[in-house]
């Protein structure tokens, strides 16, 4: 979290929600409400290859790009979500390479089409060139390639390769992981659902990824998928405990897993490919496969021209998420220019307290490294 108030902000939802709670938004409560991503900041956006339609008439897509972490969802305001995304935009100036009155005029364009999506169905706007770009080039990429990433071949046999991104497991969870392949399995879609055969297990390893998951478990399963040395499929299991935003709210109706799941697939088009719930030494987990179409935008290589287009698309896209979450008896009063003011003037705010706990944590960070 070091790296730069953006990084901060991903990894500490708690902190962000510490600072609604000491300041409550006065607007949060008679706002629209529904299904909220509870972690929108600009890099839980990417491409990811989706799931097959249920519908065999409709078109399958090879990948799309849109929200890809719900982590942290839970029904609650969808004012927080707009705030954390803006405040996202605004501390990733260094990356974007962006001063501060541009900062805020693409602030202004997130917002305004958020509205613009959530409140009149506008729908969204057109992918910005390097969205576009970024979903032509991933639909491209092959298993072999993911495989040859992740993995070796040792005695005819691929594994994970062990180092910085995976870790042995005890022998214990080893032989929990082929049960909680058989529930996952009987909870996918008849139209998903893969053969025992293809979910026989052939690897598994600790998989450390992300920023805010640090700290709870994470499986990377290597199963034997369409067979050979180089047909394994590979799946990702990660648990799913209390989201950040709870200790504002009420008690998420659907717990763990379940929660993250229900929220996915309600609030977008096309959720990932094979996701589901299972367990696995009594945790709540989320599984999903992997594809070699995941990637996001490298903030640092867009262009300025860019960065309007691309504020303006991501907004809508949260706008589309929030339109279809929305909870039913919920009566959506488009909000004002005053109450998008405020969101702004809030998203400032708490972009400035970022920046200080940021500035605070590399001080501890280099009095921690501090030679004797």
């Amino acid at each position: 979290m070091s790296s730069s108030p953006l990084a901060l902000l991903r990894g500490a939802a708690q902190l962000f929600y510490e600072v609604l709670a000491a300041d409550p938004d006065p607007a949060q409560d008679s706002s629209a409400r529904g299904w909220i991503v509870g972690d929108a900041h600009l890099e839980n956006f990417g491409a990811f290859r989706p799931a097959a339609p249920a519908d065999e008439r409709l078109p399958r897509k090879k990948s799309v790009f849109d929200l890809n972490d719900f982590d942290q969802a839970i029904e609650g305001p969808w004012r927080w979500d707009v705030a954390r995304l803006t405040t996202s935009l605004i501390l990733a100036g260094r990356e974007l390479g962006a001063d501060g009155p541009a900062l805020l005029g693409l602030s202004e364009r997130l917002i305004d089409s958020h509205a613009a999506s959530a409140f009149q169905r506008a729908g969204p706007l057109p992918a910005p060139a390097p969205v576009a770009a970024l979903v032509t080039r991933v639909a491209t990429r092959t298993k072999q390639e993911l495989l040859d990433d992740r993995t070796v071949v040792e005695a005819g046999q691929r594994r994970f390769v062990r180092g910085p991104r995976y870790r042995d497991v005890s022998r214990e969870l080893v032989q929990a992981v082929p049960g909680a392949l058989a529930t996952y399995r009987s909870r996918l879609a008849a139209h998903e659902r893969p053969t025992a055969e293809q979910l026989e297990l052939v690897d598994v390893a600790f998989r450390i990824a992300g920023t805010g998951s640090l700290g709870a478990l994470r499986l990377a399963v290597l199963t034997r998928g369409k067979g050979g040395v180089d047909g394994g499929w590979i799946f990702d299991l990660k648990e799913q405990s209390t989201p950040a935003a709870a200790p504002l709210l009420a008690p998420p109706v659907t717990a763990g897993a379940e929660r993250v799941a229900r929220a996915a697939v309600t609030c977008l088009e096309r959720p990932p490919l094979m996701l589901a719930t299972t367990e696995l030494a009594g945790l709540s987990m989320l599984a999903r496969r992997l594809s070699p179409q995941e990637d996001k935008l490298k903030l640092r290589q867009l262009e300025r021209a860019d960065l309007a287009p691309l504020a303006g698309h991501l907004g809508s896209l949260l706008g589309m998420a929030h339109a279809r979450g929305a909870a039913p008896a919920t009566k959506i009063e488009p909000w004002s220019a005053e109450e998008r003011a405020d969101l702004l003037a809030r998203a400032v705010a708490l972009a400035g307290l970022h920046e200080a706990v940021y500035l605070e944590l590399c001080l501890l960070a280099r009095d921690l490294l501090k030679p004797e």
